[in-house]
């Protein structure tokens, strides 16, 4: 091939690498194509690419991947905020090329690692890769659509993530990818032992991460009612139509309770999930007055969203638990908020920022992980895409949650690949802590889950529905993950920046030595 070929076949590479890996994430759920989506780009890169033209190819790479995968965006800036698709589209181009700077520099570090050590400097892409997706949590708040979270309906093959997390399952993908291209780019005897070792080592790591049996029941706590009322977006919406839909609620809460008559004696909790409903318990008396009569007239606790007051005039976005007395028992304020959708992260003195936070919501950030008295079981309850954050399942989970309870808003965001993706994350989020997630939405999909990662139930979306799921006290301690954190992501840091901080460290001896 002459060089003159060789970078328009580079480029191709690096599209047909996200195509690939876009095909392996829901709603195409291809998963096995993201085993072996990245060798196009590795090959190209081990081919002799320079470290800058690396990071440029994988920034292409990023960039196209990001776009393609959350392409949904979209829809809630066309079909609520009135922008044209002609816009909307191309505003998510500055977002896809921010996110697409974390494949860069793990491309742009292989390069450099191979000019060194030629095709064994692949060992360390892993490393680098799984690192850089922690980092990119850390610097930009997102690790949607990380490499794992495409494996996320497999639960053979997300059992690491219970000591490395969504990470571990990411690394296992990657060092695949990388056991491939070095097959392809110097196909000898030697790099094919090498490959198959890596590529059976990895099957034995999978393998031996399941756990050894299932979490211990000690009891059912309770039952849980799983409410989805399908409510619609509607900025609206009048005052009957309200008292309509908060008809809808109880209608649906009561076929649910008609279902647990006669089973046991154990508590029953309705849950209301997130909502456009905007209910204020603390600022509305009538409907304190009317939720406090629906429990103790059907003796359940309820479990619900609500806008809260927070200092300073703000608003928390809360959970909220009433008893069966009608009581408020515990309280749980949104921690991680959801940037241009419930706070603005732009400094207050720009010009158009007040603008936009009027528009938009300006809410309150919680920080306190309360857990909530579920029968005699304890429940971690998060809102939304808090599902996406690690740290937040685990914190949970590490205080002692017996489950994890996801009460979420997806209906502004249409029949789009976002529900499973959004679902993705919860799944890995079981897997982690060991712990069952009880997942709750307004339209769907609305999930039980088990601790390991298998989704026993879910329900169809865009409709109003009810389930009754049991909600089990565990005895099994949590999870290496659960009590550890990102303690594997952090060692693939510091054995990513190995090369790097050896070759600094040679280059200060070797000016030492000349001094």
């Amino acid at each position: 091939m002459s060089r003159r070929k060789r970078p328009l076949s580079a480029w191709a590479s690096a599209l047909l690498s996200a195509l690939i890996l876009i095909f392996a994430f829901p709603n195409f759920d291809l998963w096995p194509l993201a085993w072996v989506a990245l060798v196009p780009t590795l090959v190209a890169t081990l081919r002799g690419e320079t470290p800058r033209r690396a990071f440029l190819l994988w920034w292409s790479f990023g960039t196209v991947f990001f776009y393609g995968s959350c392409w949904w965006l979209t829809h809630a800036m066309t079909h609520y905020g009135g922008i044209p698709a002609w816009i909307a589209f191309p505003l998510l181009v500055p977002g896809a090329l921010v996110l697409g700077l974390f494949p860069a520099a793990a491309g742009a570090s292989l390069a450099w690692s191979c000019r060194r050590h030629g095709t064994k400097g692949l060992i360390f892409f892993p490393f680098a890769w799984t690192a850089l997706e922690m980092v990119r949590l850390y610097v930009t708040g997102q690790l949607w659509n990380a490499i794992g979270y495409s494996q996320s309906y497999v639960p053979t093959l997300i059992q690491p993530a219970r000591w490395g997390g969504v990470y571990a399952v990411g690394f296992m993908i990657v060092a695949c990818n990388a056991s491939l291209a070095a097959l392809i780019a110097r196909p000898r005897r030697a790099t094919l032992i090498a490959s198959a070792s890596a590529l059976a080592l990895i099957a034995v790591v999978i393998l031996a991460s399941r756990p050894p049996k299932e979490n211990r029941v000690e009891e059912v706590a309770a039952q849980l009612i799983a409410v989805q009322p399908n409510v619609p977006v509607d900025f609206r919406r009048t005052l009957d139509e309200t008292q309509m839909l908060v008809q809808r609620h109880v209608q649906l809460s009561l076929q649910g309770l008609q279902q647990t008559d006669g089973e046991d004696d154990s508590l029953r909790v309705v849950v209301w999930p997130e909502s456009p409903m905007n209910f204020r318990y603390a600022r509305d008396a009538s409907f304190r007055q009317f939720l406090a009569e629906f429990a103790r007239t059907q003796h359940v606790a309820v479990l619900f969203n609500a806008m809260e007051p927070a200092p300073a005039g703000g608003i928390y976005n809360s959970a909220l638990l009433v008893d069966e007395r009608g009581e408020p028992v515990a309280q749980y304020d949104k921690i991680r908020l959801l940037p241009f959708g419930e706070y603005v992260p732009l400094p207050r003195w720009l010009p158009g920022a007040s603008f936009v936070s009027a528009v938009v919501g300006d809410f309150t950030p919680g920080a306190r992980y309360t857990l909530m008295p579920i029968g005699r079981a304890r429940a971690g309850v998060f809102i939304c895409f808090e599902s996406a954050f690690p740290s937040i399942a685990r914190a949970f989970a590490s205080q002692g949650a017996d489950v994890l309870i996801n009460i979420s808003n997806d209906g502004y965001l249409g029949a789009t690949p976002v529900l499973r993706q959004h679902l993705a994350n919860a799944i890995m989020r079981a897997v982690e802590t060991g712990r069952p997630v009880l997942r709750v939405t307004n339209s769907g999909i609305s999930a039980r889950i088990s601790a390991r990662g298998e989704v026993i139930e879910q329900t169809p979306s865009f409709q109003a529905t009810v389930r009754v799921w049991p909600v089990e006290k565990v005895v099994t301690a949590p999870t290496f993950y659960a009590a550890h954190g990102d303690l594997f992501a952090v060692t693939c840091l510091l054995v990513g920046l190995a090369p790097l901080l050896s070759e600094r460290a040679r280059r200060l001896f070797q000016r030492a030595g000349k001094d």
